[in-house]
């Protein structure tokens, strides 16, 4: 078990486990009562099989639900086992319709099947309609369970219509409102429902200004959209604007969660698969690991070959002064951390949405003046400790400082160019990666490096 409680959740674990070995099911059930559902799923998550079955039994109906909506699926999947049939339908039955089909997602069709023919066939038919969609599109992170008001309705009727539909809908904070042809028409608060007249309809307080997002929409331009208009809810319509469904702002948090996690995985020259095999043994981990992260590592050694047979091109030049080899490492080293920082910047502006018309040009020019600044401090310093400290000639100082200043702009505008470059031919931004910038870096900065070397010393002597 990990996270910040770390202490009280073993404590909790131990009074569990202390009274699934005694019988003592009562205490267990009054326990389990003031337990935090995501408590209880970081719990559940060191139990054996049999202890898990008894702690499902031991809880409320839609406690046990909300535990299912957010484990792991093949946990979701083992669980379900070790239950009754009549405990599985009840809990499937409490159980967002989403979150059914985001663990079906995950699971062997045979599986999927066996699991659907424990729900009812309304809800069957609704989880069903959801696994059509892509995971990472709207229509597969929506849910279908909302409330939707004619607009011709009286506010009366509609507070009717809640009171008997509300305890199904994922949330009645947003009310969309449908025509007669089923078409999303507009949105109106709960407050504003609750506020006007009786006899006033929807039609006339509703909000026809209505955001909404297709169902083939990604997945992170919902959460943009969502995180930008503060939306607790957003409607998604289909081609020809019927209502789908919604997608929930706790969805989203998911949502940014997981393109986090991907991003910095690429950033690294890794893969957020080794995030999933976190839980499982440490061999499948370590295989998992290397098979993530190698092609990128290959790629880089690659580019290290290259940036050798550029040395070795070069070869005469560095045995009639081997006083230059000693600042290829500062100067690749440099150029790669000013790479770096730029293309983190950038990629961090590209994924909020930061970057787009004039604000291109403006990110590139910015990432130069910063490269170009520091360029010229970082090679007065290099210069100026070439001289005192590693006793050189001033024109192998020159040399050095020139390459450093020339260096750290090239490699801020390969950092902020190559991601835009990237998300305009549709590629990942992210792809951009440190061992790809380091790499390309390298490159240059050895051709710019000994560019001047022939340039200024090769002419002069």
């Amino acid at each position: 078990m990990q996270g910040l409680f770390e202490e009280e959740l073993k404590v909790l674990l131990d009074r569990i486990t202390h009274y699934i070995d005694k019988g003592d099911t009562d205490s267990l059930r009054n326990f389990i009562e003031d337990v935090h559902a995501a408590d209880l799923i970081e719990i559940i998550e060191d139990l054996t099989d049999e202890q898990r079955k008894v702690v499902f039994e031991s809880l409320e109906t839609e406690e046990a639900a909300s535990v299912m909506e957010s484990i792991d699926s093949e946990l979701f999947s083992d669980i379900l086992k070790t239950l009754t049939v009549e405990t599985k339908k009840e809990i499937l039955d409490e159980m967002a319709h989403d979150d059914i089909a985001d663990h079906f997602g995950e699971l062997k069709k045979e599986r999927v099947e066996e699991i659907m023919g424990y729900l009812d066939e309304e809800v069957a038919d609704d989880v069903r309609e959801l696994l059509i969609y892509e995971d990472d599109t709207a229509g597969g992170l929506m849910t279908s369970e909302f409330i939707s008001l004619e607009q011709n309705m009286t506010t009366r009727e509609a507070i009717d219509y809640l009171r008997e539909h509300a305890p199904d809908a994922e949330t009645i904070y947003y009310l969309f409102v449908i025509d007669e042809h089923e078409k999303l028409a507009g949105v109106i608060s709960l407050r504003d429902l609750i506020l006007g007249r009786d006899d006033q309809s929807v039609k006339e307080i509703m909000n026809t200004k209505v955001i909404s997002v297709n169902v083939s929409d990604d997945q992170e331009e919902v959460a943009k959209i969502v995180s930008k208009y503060d939306f607790l809810a957003i409607p998604v319509i289909d081609d020809f604007d019927h209502m789908r469904g919604i997608i929930t702002v706790d969805d989203v948090i998911d949502i940014l969660e997981e393109e986090a996690t991907e991003d910095i995985f690429k950033f690294a020259g890794a893969s957020e698969v080794e995030a999933d095999y976190f839980e499982e043994s440490l061999g499948l981990r370590i295989l998992t690991s290397i098979r993530s992260r190698l092609p990128w590592l290959i790629i880089t050694l690659f580019g290290g070959m290259l940036s050798a047979s550029i040395i070795k091109s070069y070869q005469h030049t560095l045995d009639a002064n081997a006083t230059l080899a000693m600042f290829i490492p500062i100067l690749a080293g440099m150029g790669g951390n000013v790479g770096t920082q730029s293309s983190t910047i950038t990629v961090r502006n590209i994924a909020v949405g930061n970057v787009y018309g004039m604000e291109v040009w403006k990110t590139i020019v910015h990432e130069m003046a910063v490269g170009l600044t520091v360029g010229v401090l970082c090679s007065g310093i290099a210069l100026g400790t070439s001289l005192l400290i590693y006793d050189v000639s001033p024109l192998i100082a020159l040399v050095v400082g020139l390459a450093m200043w020339a260096n750290m702009l090239t490699a801020s505008t390969i950092g902020t160019v190559v991601p835009l470059i990237f998300k305009k031919i549709g590629v990942d931004p992210a792809v951009a990666s440190a061992p790809f910038i380091t790499m390309t870096v390298d490159i240059t900065g050895l051709s710019i490096y000994f560019t001047l070397v022939i340039i200024l010393m090769e002419k002069v002597l």
